[in-house]
């Protein structure tokens, strides 16, 4: 969308621009910030309502803070889109989540703005804190002034050699603002967790690790009392209740600076007065606040929507000594009706009608159902005939279409926050106990559960059904989202069963399999997005466990392939059979990654100088990888091509575009089929 000059909006390239306006003119740039983000994510859809709810808060932070020298961790990444049209990217925002066009989330390998990676939750005080660590050993020595401020960043997205070209966006000139005018300037590290973030186990470690570690940064709680859907939990029901008197900390502030200012407040003196502090209020308010019990010191509850008292506050807190937590009310989707009315809608709502807040259906009537939304209803239909059926999501209900049994069975779901490793744990816990848990986690999520998933699960074989979504690349999310290593991850986990569907219709008997007596712990992978089947409701049968199929014969060579992408397959099977009737193949499904169906393999082995495999994960110690070990283990030696994902990260596009890049498209399997052409025929 063509951006506007007017406003005080088109004269901010940079934050050094913001900083030259006064303090009352920064109102007016949140409002016209939130216009940009509307005006902007109505015709090129992105994270909405999360980054509307931190204007007042990204603005301050620029406004107060010498960025990039000064670093700003965001957690989690959909928060920072007004971050991003602050630190030069306004130009090119209309290429967010675009292939080729700037990061989804915030990268350092994109701006110096972007201090670290947070496509996921909860890392943000971690990482921060190892900056403000690094910080401390560097103040005040002479490598201030020549350490190499990207760290050895390198481009994460570097394609290795014969690969097609998967680099990141590289539209931005490097500002000269990260050079410290000082080399004994110090810097100040601050990190912004929010959007339920605040449930993941991470954060807690790192704050516990904060409390422990001499630092002087600063943790802004971005409170909202929401994920992507509303959050759960008792930190949520402490947050709201936690009543701190702002006149007290307002007089304690006060009386802080001055302490200060006299010299009664040295650092060797300082964590004794926090602790009698402390232990004074909660006598008096009958109540204990977790992070001063962590002598992390507290500031708030305050409005996050005020700008003009953030950075008066930003200002007094800028150079105190020692860890602190300003805690900040925000209302996600602030400033724009519908999404604060429906923030879980309006997290990313798609195209819309910005003046009348009418969402724009891309569907078109009669598409097949989202696989999310089979799991959904089939997980309904099957725990009306278990009552052994539980449901398990990390604060993803709406977005894995849990939430269809959590409104007719809400006893028996539980949405346990962003808090992927306790999920599994969780539900490990129950089927010891009798209980039979569908445990729902996007694949690209589940990494952060993957001890879990062996010690908690696996070892005693549990009968735990893992359904990850968003297996495969997922599209416009980018590198941190694409569900590309579950299958390389998971492969060598004893007592593992790795399945993953055709079809919807396939997903139905699989997790219906799933769920029958003695299977242990089942793994079932699927992507984003549409099926490929309209009539999705079949009968729920048992699929033989390591068993795959063959959908058709030939006499050419042989395609195995796993999961969806064989739709894809067939279709360029079809076309080549098509443009050359001599040539037919052979295509397998196999379904299961383990166990591999070894008379499948037999007879391929047996039949065919020449195998096709094709994946949507890495293939590095993916399902090709499984299936050369196969025959390696079996004494055969068929030539064999892998298709799958390079050993490198993708970028972020849509999925077909993708698809293209890395070689999973229809027209590169063709190629490949084409070019690996032998006269040899079946052997018989």
């Amino acid at each position: 969308m063509e951006q506007s000059k007017s406003g005080l909006l088109g004269h901010i390239k940079y934050p050094d621009d913001l900083r030259r306006l006064s303090v009352d003119q920064l109102p007016e740039v949140c409002r016209e910030l939130r216009e940009d983000i509307v005006e902007e994510l109505s015709v090129n859809p992105g994270h909405l309502a999360s980054s509307l709810g931190v204007a007042e808060i990204t603005v301050a932070l620029h406004y107060v803070y010498d960025t990039p020298y000064d670093r700003i961790v965001w957690d989690v990444g959909h928060q920072a889109y007004g971050h991003k049209i602050l630190t030069g990217r306004r130009e090119q925002f209309s290429t967010n989540r675009k292939l080729h066009g700037i990061m989804p989330f915030p990268s350092p390998t994109e701006s110096e703005y972007d201090s670290f990676v947070c496509g996921h939750a909860s890392n943000s005080i971690s990482a921060a804190l190892g900056m403000a660590v690094a910080e401390e050993r560097f103040a005040g020595s002479e490598e201030c002034g020549v350490r190499s401020e990207n760290s050895g960043i390198k481009d994460g997205n570097e394609a290795p050699e014969n690969s097609k070209d998967i680099s990141p966006s590289s539209l931005l000139p490097p500002p000269s603002s990260n050079t410290p005018p000082s080399s004994k300037k110090k810097r100040h590290i601050v990190a912004v967790i929010g959007d339920g973030a605040m449930s993941g186990g991470l954060a807690f470690e790192g704050l516990n690790n904060v409390s422990s570690t001499p630092n002087d940064m600063l943790i802004i709680l971005n409170d909202n009392n929401m994920s992507i859907d509303r959050s759960v939990g008792g930190m949520k029901q402490y947050l709201l209740e936690l009543n701190t008197n702002e006149t007290y900390n307002a007089l304690r502030f006060r009386a802080g600076n001055w302490l200060r200012s006299k010299g009664f407040l040295a650092d060797d003196r300082r964590n004794g007065l926090i602790r009698l502090g402390n232990a004074l209020k909660s006598a008096i308010s009958h109540q204990q606040n977790i992070f001063e019990g962590l002598n992390i010191r507290y500031f708030g509850p305050f409005d996050g929507h005020n700008v003009k008292e953030l950075v008066r506050i930003l200002r007094q807190l800028k150079d105190m000594k020692g860890p602190k937590l300003l805690h900040l009310h925000t209302t996600k989707g602030k400033g724009y009706e519908p999404a604060e009315k429906a923030a879980t809608i309006w997290h990313a709502p798609g195209k819309f009608d910005p003046a009348t807040g009418q969402r724009i259906k891309s569907e078109k009537p009669g598409m097949p159902p989202k696989y999310q939304d089979v799991f959904g209803h089939t997980l309904l239909e099957l725990a009306r005939q278990n009552p052994r059926i539980v449901g398990v999501t990390p604060a993803m209900p709406t977005g894995c279409s849990m939430n269809i049994m959590m409104e007719a069975m809400p006893d028996r779901t539980f949405d346990v926050g962003i808090a992927e490793g306790h999920a599994v744990t969780f539900s490990g816990g129950m089927a010891k106990e009798g209980l039979l848990p569908f445990c729902n986690i996007y694949s690209a999520f589940a990494q952060r559960a993957y001890d879990n998933i062996i010690h908690d699960v696996a070892i005693l074989r549990l009968p735990v059904v893992i359904c990850l979504d968003r297996a495969g690349l997922v599209g416009e999310d980018g590198a941190t989202h694409h569900g590309a290593f579950d299958m390389a991850a998971l492969r060598p986990i004893p007592n593992l069963t790795i399945a993953s569907p055709m079809n919807e219709h396939e997903l139905r008997r699989l997790m219906f399999t799933a769920q029958l007596p003695d299977k242990g712990t089942f793994v079932i992978r699927y992507p984003r997005g549409h099926g490929v089947i309209r009539d999705w409701q079949c009968p729920l049968e048992e699929v033989v466990v390591g068993t795959g199929r063959r959908l058709k014969d030939g006499n050419t060579m042989a395609v195995l392939t796993i999961g969806p992408i064989g739709n894809t397959a067939a279709e360029a099977i079809a076309d080549v059979e098509h443009q050359h009737p001599e040539i037919q193949v052979a295509h397998y499904d196999m379904r299961f990654l383990k166990p591999l169906d070894g008379n499948i393999l037999e007879e391929v082995a047996r039949r065919f100088d020449h195998i096709i495999t094709v994946e949507d994960g890495v293939r590095n110690g993916g399902f090709g990888s499984a299936v050369l070990e196969w025959m390696a283990d079996n004494g055969h030696a068929p030539r064999l091509t892998r298709l799958g994902l390079p050993d490198n990260f993708v970028e972020h596009g849509t999925v077909a575009q993708l698809q293209h890049i890395v070689g999973i498209d229809k027209e590169t399997i063709a190629a490949a089929i084409m070019s690996n052409m032998t006269p040899t025929t079946v052997r018989l």
